[in-house]
């Protein structure tokens, strides 16, 4: 009898977890050159990777995995567990396809994903301009200390600042323009949350009712309090 309600209630476990509901996501794609490993589909809570579902990949290089989404948020597509081949993608309700090679599982990625996924691409695109140009910057101040040229160090100096400043106006108004995507409190939170704490307060004050009540719109609000706890 014992035995009989375990199983029932494992099979139950499958039904529900293989049952799709109105906020399923699935995450399809295909691994180029790909003979055998496990994908992993993971979450971060708190500071802790939590598996959501996996697939067993034996001959094959196509994937399907599933997981009904709570709240959009960042999710890592992972191969045997590995950190140097883990994408991160925004995840919400619906269908991404993710295409990448096994040798360059990382920067060979072409994620097609929904609203807040392109939104961040988007985002990422100016954010690596900018980071090339401090790059250049960075490489211009090490030539003037190693010349001596402190005219030109004081005019490297306040180039990197203007940078910096512009940077953070730019993260700043992206997540103000898109104020009803769960994208604009993540960005907050993972690109400029050592900004003044007025700059960030405008950015919460954007906020849907809706994205306030997400998850980053959650953890947000939460770090907002105790910035201004400290201060």
């Amino acid at each position: 009898m014992k035995n009989t309600i375990v199983i029932a209630l494992v099979t139950l476990l499958f039904v529900a977890c293989g049952k799709k509901s109105e906020n399923t996501m699935i995450v399809q794609g295909k691994i180029k050159d790909m003979k055998k490993g496990t994908l992993y589909l993971q979450k971060q809570n708190d500071s802790i990777f939590v598996v959501v579902d996996s697939i067993a990949l034996d001959g094959t290089d196509t994937f399907t995995l599933t997981c009904d989404v709570e709240s959009p948020q960042m999710y890592f597509l992972s191969l045997d567990k590995s950190p140097s081949k883990e994408i991160a993608f925004f995840g919400e309700k619906g269908t991404i396809t993710i295409n990448t090679k096994l040798d360059k599982f990382n920067f060979a990625a072409e994620v097609n994903g929904l609203s807040n996924q392109k939104l961040l691409n988007e985002y990422n695109e100016i954010k690596n301009k900018y980071s090339g140009k401090r790059l250049d910057l960075l490489k211009a101040d090490f030539e003037a200390k190693r010349d001596n040229d402190t005219v030109r160090i004081d005019s490297v100096s306040n180039a990197i600042d203007r940078l910096l400043k512009s940077r953070y106006r730019y993260a700043i108004n992206f997540a103000i323009n898109n104020s009803d995507k769960e994208v604009a409190p993540f960005v907050a939170l993972t690109e400029f949350s050592d900004a003044n704490i007025v700059w960030i307060d405008s950015v919460n004050n954007s906020l849907t009712p809706e994205i306030k009540d997400s998850k980053y719109g959650k953890i947000l609000s939460d770090f907002i309090k105790e910035r201004k706890k400290s201060n």
